[in-house]
């Protein structure tokens, strides 16, 4: 049903619309060839504008580097919690997934329930960029945690990270904990993978010494691995669901794809600095999350048994690029004396986007909150929940943000004024 002369739907509609629907399909891949290098698209991107209807948080640029800017986000509550939040997200995708729409917004959602929450935003890098590594993106969370603090007042700031941000997090946090920095206190992470093993999916299956030597290769030749050829690779892991069926529906019948946001934002690619994909690759040959002391990187070894700030993870039932079961595994890497482990109902992306009011949402926990070594043990003692995991976190999130205090009347301080309104120039990149 991939070719025009296997797929009756598609002989039909041809017959019905008088050829119409070939024309508007060859017209369709026309503009797949010459505006989306060769990618059938899969989202109608008309209806989606940055700042309008997409990322419409309120906010500001607090600080801004060559490598990021900070956002900090206007409260929306009489009283604030003390402790502020702080957003670590993936170098490979855009930072508003986490201000997606007003009702699927996490950012919302925390200023809703009094957090302060604040969010970095990665600059998009160019080929003169590709030297940017993990050193240097853990100097820049650092400078993060610097301006939170600076304009809070707070001593304390409570972390998360999603995926590759979740990876870069958990070095920053082995980091400070090397320095004797105790700035971080409660760590949030979600869909991420610390502890890869062969077979837990389709890309870990296609991961081979040679395979890892050749990527490090085109990396470095390059300067960047481009957003194209990322979207590409996540594509084809899925190629029923993210391939073929917008193929059939775009050339063979002729439609638009649909609009949706979240796809939206999955098109919205970003490159990756051919350093980081190389420190990316070596952490996960070394497999050292799960091997602490044995590997020197951002200026320290990493040993993540010296983190001890409450955890909270995050899986989705039906997560292919990040699988539930290896999420699972990181609750057994910290030092952390209390982890807890939440599995949402969903895929790699709407786990974590799941918000109150889907009446399919539903997410499982441990009934005592533990988390064994034995991922089948964990099972053995959970309780399915109905609705959205995102008030529990927030419960979760309140009992370690400490007092309530006044809100800020304005975003920034004195020494980091307010730029411009979220979310910010970066993302337009």
């Amino acid at each position: 049903t991939n070719s025009l002369i296997g797929n009756p739907t598609a002989q039909k509609r041809l017959v019905d619309s008088g050829g119409l629907s070939l024309v508007k399909g060859l017209k369709n891949a026309y503009n797949d060839m010459v505006h989306n290098d060769m990618m059938v698209s899969q989202v109608n991107k008309k209806p989606f504008k940055l700042g309008e209807n997409v990322a419409t948080a309120k906010g500001a640029v607090v600080y801004r580097d060559e490598r990021f800017e900070l956002i900090q986000y206007a409260p929306t509550t009489d009283k604030v919690f003390a402790t502020p939040q702080l957003t670590i997200p993936p170098q490979i995708n855009k930072m508003y997934i986490n201000d997606l729409s007003p009702e699927k917004s996490i950012i919302k959602w925390q200023t809703d329930h009094g957090i302060q929450p604040f969010m970095i935003s990665w600059r998009n890098p160019t080929h003169d960029m590709g030297v940017w590594g993990m050193a240097e993106y853990i100097e820049s969370c650092v400078k993060a945690l610097d301006v939170v603090c600076e304009i809070t007042g707070s001593n304390k700031v409570n972390i998360s990270g999603g995926c590759s941000g979740g990876q870069t997090m958990s070095v920053l946090l082995s980091k400070l904990a090397s320095m004797g920095d105790t700035r971080a206190n409660a760590i949030t992470m979600m869909v991420c993978v610390l502890e890869p093993r062969p077979g837990d999916t389709e890309a870990a299956s296609l991961v081979s010494h040679n395979g890892i030597a050749l990527a490090r290769q085109r990396a470095a030749k390059k300067g960047v691995i481009e957003g194209s050829s990322l979207a590409r690779g996540f594509a084809w892991l899925r190629p029923n669901d993210l391939i073929w069926n917008y193929v059939i529906n775009n050339y063979l019948l002729g439609d638009d794809p649909p609009a949706f946001d979240i796809l939206f934002w999955n098109a919205d690619a970003t490159n990756l600095s051919s350093a980081l994909m190389g420190d990316f690759l070596e952490l996960f040959e070394a497999n050292a999350y799960a091997a602490p002391g044995t590997l020197d990187i951002a200026g320290h070894t990493l040993d993540l048994t010296k983190v001890t700030g409450d955890l909270f993870v995050l899986g989705g039932t039906t997560d292919h690029i990040t699988p539930w079961r290896a999420c699972y595994r990181s609750t057994q890497l910290f030092g952390s004396k209390n982890v807890e482990f939440i599995l949402s109902q969903a895929g790699h992306m709407q786990a974590i986007l799941n918000p109150p009011g889907n009446p399919k949402a539903k997410y499982w926990k441990h009934s005592n909150g533990k988390t064994p070594a034995d991922v089948t043990e964990w099972m053995k003692g959970t309780e399915e929940v109905a609705g959205s995991w995102w008030p529990y976190w927030m419960e979760w999130l309140h009992a370690r943000s400490g007092g309530e205090v006044a809100p800020p009347a304005t975003q920034g301080s004195k020494k980091h004024p307010a730029m411009e309104p979220a979310p910010g120039l970066y993302v337009l990149e």
